[in-house]
């Protein structure tokens, strides 16, 4: 496993991989690697024939009141996962390399950025956009594997490939869950054990209401219930909606078909995120 931190080096790797021929997917990451990532590893592996893993803490996703240093980070721990897993490249470049000074360009979306994340979080998806996009030019990827569990993003991950015609297919992977529910995320390291107990309510108050929604129940009244049984058990409900899974726009009344339900709640000081595939019958 190579471990690459200059853009010099990370191009010259690129040159002898395209000399020698085969497909390159890639898992974008912030680091502290949990099994989530490592799934998402194994799926690009499935699809190409080397496989690199960035890691970089990207301060263009975090806004001002968001504390980027507090971010969780395990360099020794996440490098060895990777080996383990048998990554190909790890990708682990300085502020410096992706935003050197005098950068000027980010790169602005709408469509499924609007709304939800986007809203509570102003100026994220622009980060995401251009650090995404800047690491597929950089690496040369063929395909780049994104967890279903952040639904929005990998909506709007796609919108910027297909509106800037870029040649990286873009793969979602289900989303991993512990064996209790709980969707994986780095967050839940900051969960104390009480909100660990409580945590995996939050999946399991969606599969209830998607559950009354297959039968036939009023979406409204079904979402509303949620929240109040979320508000019941701890979570400070900041979202819980049935859009279109492309658009995200809001599920049109008495339409049939397949649906997704997003959600967003504080637990304590954790904002956690989960959305679950719905199909209505009709």
């Amino acid at each position: 496993m190579r471990v690459v931190r200059d853009l010099a080096e990370l191009q010259e790797a690129r040159a002898v991989r395209c000399a020698a021929g085969g497909s390159l997917g890639l898992v974008p990451t912030m680091g502290t690697l949990h099994r989530g990532h490592l799934e998402l590893v194994k799926a690009a592996q499935r699809h190409a024939d080397q496989v690199a893993v960035s890691i970089f803490v990207n301060p263009l996703q975090f806004g001002p009141t968001e504390d980027l240093s507090r971010y969780p980070r395990d360099e020794i721990g996440d490098l060895e996962k990777l080996r383990i897993a048998g990554c190909d490249l790890v990708w682990m470049p300085p502020v410096a390399a992706m935003y050197p000074s005098g950068a000027a360009t980010t790169i602005d979306v709408g469509g499924p950025a609007v709304g939800f994340e986007g809203t509570a979080r102003p100026g994220h998806f622009r980060g995401v956009a251009t650090v995404c996009t800047k690491l597929f030019q950089q690496t040369g990827a063929n395909v780049a594997v994104f967890g279903e569990k952040d639904w929005q993003q990998l909506k709007v991950v796609r919108r910027v490939v297909t509106d800037l015609d870029m040649a990286v297919r873009i793969i979602g992977h289900a989303t991993v869950r512990e064996n209790d529910g709980l969707a994986f995320s780095s967050r839940n390291a900051r969960l104390s054990s009480d909100q660990r107990v409580l945590a995996p309510q939050l999946a399991q108050v969606m599969r209830d209401a998607a559950r009354d929604l297959v039968s036939g129940a009023l979406p409204d009244a079904v979402l509303a219930a949620a929240q109040t049984r979320l508000r019941a058990t701890g979570f400070m409900p900041h979202y819980l909606v049935l859009v279109e899974p492309d658009t995200l726009r809001a599920w049109p009344q008495n339409r049939r078909g397949e649906a997704r339900l997003l959600a967003a709640a504080q637990l304590g000081d954790v904002r956690m995120l989960d959305n679950m595939a719905v199909r209505l019958p009709g």
